[in-house]
């Protein structure tokens, strides 16, 4: 993936907060609780790492976590914050060039996918799938378009932003849902956010 969120980093969630409000950070908090004590996370693209700290509210300990990040100065800012007694390993490379163990137990992406288009996104996916153990949880929290004219012309205006500015490379929204269906996942959950804009699910690996 060429695109690369450094030169946003310094303003990425006072603009999110600004456009969406807290949603942003609700609908990656409600998936929190699904983690497992003691578990192996993957969190990919996890920005500035605000995360972390929600996830010490959850698991103040104990959990074992892999941060990966593409954008250098947001793992900068990621490794400042307070992740309580978990302990946290940060990654600060593109997701397909990391070589993942293949024993998670949880995996996390947080608004990443939004990020590929339909072509790139399977081998992006199916190179994430590999690492969650059988039966494992893939929490995902992302954009969704169910027909309503103005979510399509919200992304197409954020997509343009971060294109002129991040590099994104693609400037339509991926179908993501069919890349868990595609791999026999099981979604055990799913909350909608933002009039259904926004989409987070809990799927479990066969």
């Amino acid at each position: 993936m060429a695109s690369n969120y450094d030169n946003s980093a310094s303003f990425y969630d006072a603009l999110s907060r600004l456009t969406f409000g807290k949603t942003l950070i609700r609908s990656q908090v409600y998936l929190l609780p699904f983690i497992p004590e003691k578990a192996k996370v993957l969190i990919v693209g996890g920005g500035t790492g605000w995360i972390l700290e929600e996830i010490a509210k959850v698991h103040p300990t104990g959990l074992d976590i892999t941060y990966v990040e593409i954008s250098a100065k947001m793992a900068a800012l990621s490794q400042k914050r307070n992740a309580g007694n978990n302990s946290v390993s940060f990654v600060n490379n593109p997701i397909e060039e990391v070589a993942l163990s293949t024993d998670y137990d949880v995996i996390f992406t947080p608004f990443l996918f939004d990020n590929f288009t339909d072509e790139t996104l399977p081998g992006v996916f199916y190179h994430i799938h590999r690492s969650l153990k059988s039966q494992g949880l893939w929490l995902c929290a992302d954009f969704q378009i169910t027909g309503k004219l103005w979510q399509k012309a919200l992304l197409k205006s954020m997509y343009f932003f971060f294109k002129l500015l991040c590099g994104i490379d693609t400037t339509t929204l991926p179908d993501i849902e069919a890349q868990f269906t595609k791999h026999n996942y099981k979604k055990k959950s799913a909350k909608t956010f933002f009039a259904d804009f926004i989409i987070s699910t809990q799927h479990q690996k066969s």
